[in-house]
């Protein structure tokens, strides 16, 4: 039987410019702001900001009731937006020699102005991540959506003051 690579997303129209989105979303400092889960984050090794291989840690209170912890990640993909373009804010969870999970922000121009903002996480295809995904993913999963929508609802409120 084959096992597919776990993801899921949440899409949000934000009435935004995508470079007000991308500067929110880029900005690990303020998640504890919008995350339901993760309630504060610092840069970390000398990162000062959104840059493929910069560093932060999240500290993380899973399910919103514990165990409380802090995650290592690390910035994977950093696109800024473009005019026409979308962008993408990527990073990694895990140690460097293991990825557990990958989180991001997709954001295109959306008509007058707006922003389509999506949130997204993908497991590593590894096969105890598979696994696990098989046996409790039912309910990881839609803990995660919910909490994407969360996350992007509490932005859009803030973008949109």
């Amino acid at each position: 039987m084959s096992i597919g690579t776990p993801t899921g997303q949440v899409t949000v129209d934000i009435a935004a410019s995508p470079q007000e989105v991308w500067d929110l979303v880029s900005d690990v400092t303020r998640i504890g702001e919008f995350s339901p889960e993760t309630f504060e984050a610092r840069w970390t090794r000398g990162s000062t900001g959104p840059e493929v291989g910069a560093t932060f840690k999240g500290h993380v209170k899973r399910n919103g009731v514990g165990p409380t912890y802090w995650s290592a990640c690390r910035v994977t993909r950093c696109d800024p937006p473009t005019e026409t373009g979308e962008g993408v804010f990527e990073f990694a969870v895990g140690t460097p020699d293991v990825t557990v999970n990958n989180w991001g922000y997709r954001i295109a121009p959306a008509g007058s102005g707006g922003s389509r903002v999506t949130e997204y996480f993908r497991l590593e295809a590894k096969l105890p991540m598979r696994i696990y995904w098989l046996l409790l993913g039912w309910s990881r999963g839609r803990t995660n959506e919910k909490g994407m929508r969360t996350t992007l609802e509490k932005m859009k409120a803030v973008l949109e003051k």
